[in-house]
């Protein structure tokens, strides 16, 4: 009986350290609502991470333009299997991803002719339609 009380004191502590490394990992990756540069989220399923902005020729909010412009991101998907696949996103356009279509569906800060958008001020709305 004193060998029982023995282990379930070493077991009892061994426990609960495990299960704070589990709690204590890190905050939950994001949904696809917000994401910026660098970080991974989840987007209905799929697990992405924008990595840079190719192009950002959106026209400024405060000058008049000819063309839109668009803004190309590239991306990575890491697959479940610990690959990790490279793919590009166009504002607006989706783009075949896993067993359905991503799509970019806004960026920001708006661009303004009168100020540079730092690589760390972006973020970005995904919308993932497929799957199962």
């Amino acid at each position: 009986m004193q060998k029982i009380m023995r282990l379930a004191a070493l077991a009892l502590p061994a426990a609960l350290a495990l299960s704070a490394c589990a709690t204590t990992r890190g905050a939950p990756l994001p949904d696809g609502s917000d994401v910026a540069l660098g970080q991974r989220a989840y987007v209905d399923g799929p697990l992405v991470e924008p990595v840079a902005v190719i192009e950002d020729s959106r026209c400024p909010m405060n000058a008049r333009c000819i063309w839109a412009g668009r803004v190309r991101v590239k991306m990575l998907w890491h697959r479940p299997t610990g690959e990790n696949l490279p793919f590009e996103v166009v504002l607006g356009e989706p783009a075949r991803l896993a067993d359905g279509t991503i799509t970019l569906e806004s960026v920001r800060p708006e661009k303004r002719s009168d100020a540079t958008i730092k690589p760390q001020n972006y973020r970005f709305s995904f919308r993932f339609a497929g799957g199962l």
